[in-house]
């Protein structure tokens, strides 16, 4: 009687065995896939680009090298690989679908927003009491786990953008989507002077300044150069924007809504039309923004950049430096997309007294020279060429709610927003 009880236990006693271990380990692993599929999502949709056409493989490459096991992705208490194999991306063109899982609905990762990204991984899991149980005999099971990210709403407060401000072609409010700005159309850039503005290279001309971003405590023409770069870099002193009305906002933000200064250190001041040189802070920038389309700078970049060797040495050029003059055509990884604020006016000290007001985020491709040579930080206007793309890609970081936008509310806003997790 024992003996045949005992037989008829062992199954019972595996099976309670097993969903005190197996359970639990499968369980654990469910989480560690989840964190995995979520850096995946995050990495994948901060390459979201709108109508790029490299969009694709730029998600992809982003999506696995955060499962790379250099980066610490591991399964089974940390111990197993994911096998890129075993990880897939998706783009769907409504959140719903994409939480649903509905693989009939997926779409272009290269489609105009709104996309959003699903990240899946599925992995066998061992099994060890379970292994011993009918049904059990491959010793594994599948887990698996998915996460979608895409762009939150539209931000109030964008960080790490680069601290350009552009003059709206239309400050009435009428148009509040692209602000006088025409989708796939090339504008020339030039540096806020007084009397006739200078030629465009191509396309319409139009005025920009410089924004205060200026740590006192730091060299200013490097952070000139990082900033048009790499964005707006945070700092330990307090934001030095005298004309901002929240004076807790982040050094490396910027409000929809605030009034903005241009550096008051006067490096960036606009001159005369007619100057031989641009403000010094203004070439700084431009060499930054060089460093997003090539490598060829100039003698003034490595002269007037304090710590010039050491910033560029990390720098890399756009995947596609190639001139365009529509922006659904480019295929590179976002290097040249620059994300700058759309002002009401433009300043011609460094007061407040200009009323230059932030109206919006809008992103721009720069365009390298049509004739092949390379792009002029030196040029006397601090005149450059970009591509209206409007608001295809999500900024690094900011905020969709008005903890320091005052007024601002995302609802009523259009323009890029930051990645978010979904799910």
């Amino acid at each position: 009687m024992s003996l045949q009880l005992l037989v008829i236990l062992v199954p019972v006693i595996f099976g309670l065995m097993g969903f005190a271990i197996d359970l639990g380990r499968l369980y654990l692993i469910r989480g560690e896939l989840n964190q995995a599929a979520n850096a995946m999502a995050l990495a994948a949709a901060s390459q979201l680009a709108g109508t790029a056409a490299g969009a694709d493989t730029n998600i992809n490459n982003a999506a696995q090298q955060a499962i790379n096991p250099a980066n610490g992705n591991f399964y089974n208490f940390g111990g197993t690989p994911i096998d890129p194999a075993a990880a897939t991306v998706n783009c769907f063109s409504t959140l719903a679908d994409a939480s649903a899982n509905n693989q009939g609905a997926t779409t272009d990762c290269a489609s105009a927003p709104p996309v959003f990204v699903q990240a899946a991984i599925s992995v066998p899991a061992p099994l060890l009491f379970w292994s011993l149980l009918p049904g059990g005999q491959s010793q594994t099971t599948t887990v698996a786990s998915f996460a979608v990210a895409g762009m939150s709403a539209p931000l109030c407060t964008g960080c790490g953008i680069v601290p350009l401000a552009v003059l709206a072609r239309d400050a009435s409010g009428a148009d509040p989507v692209d602000w006088g700005f025409l989708p796939d159309t090339l504008y020339t850039f030039y540096y806020s002077c007084t009397g006739t503005p200078p030629a465009a290279i191509a396309g319409t001309p139009v005025p920009y300044v410089i924004l205060n971003r200026v740590d006192p405590n730091a060299d200013e023409f490097d952070q000139m150069f990082r900033q048009g770069s790499q964005g707006i870099q945070g700092s330990t002193t307090a934001n030095t924007n005298a004309c901002i009305a929240n004076s807790s906002t982040p050094f490396a933000c910027v409000n929809i809504g605030d009034i903005e200064q241009i550096p008051a250190s006067g490096n960036a001041t606009p001159g005369s039309c007619t100057a031989t040189a641009p403000p010094v802070d203004v070439t700084a920038a431009l060499c930054g923004i060089e460093s997003r389309l090539d490598t060829a700078y100039p003698g003034a970049c490595t002269t007037d950049v304090t710590d010039f060797a050491a910033l560029s040495a990390p720098l890399n050029p756009d995947t596609d430096p190639a001139y365009y003059t529509d922006y659904s055509a480019y295929t590179g990884n976002g290097r040249r997309l620059i994300t700058v604020a759309v002002v009401s006016a433009m300043p011609a000290d460094t007061s407040c007294s200009a009323g230059m007001t932030v109206l919006g985020f809008r992103q721009f491709l720069v365009d390298p020279p049509a004739d092949g040579s390379t792009f002029s930080p030196t040029d006397p206007n601090g005149r450059f060429v970009a591509i209206y793309a409007g608001s295809v890609a999500p900024v690094p970081q900011g905020w969709f709610d008005s903890r320091f936008a005052g007024a601002c509310q995302s609802s009523s806003l259009t323009g890029p927003g930051k990645v978010v997790l979904h799910q």
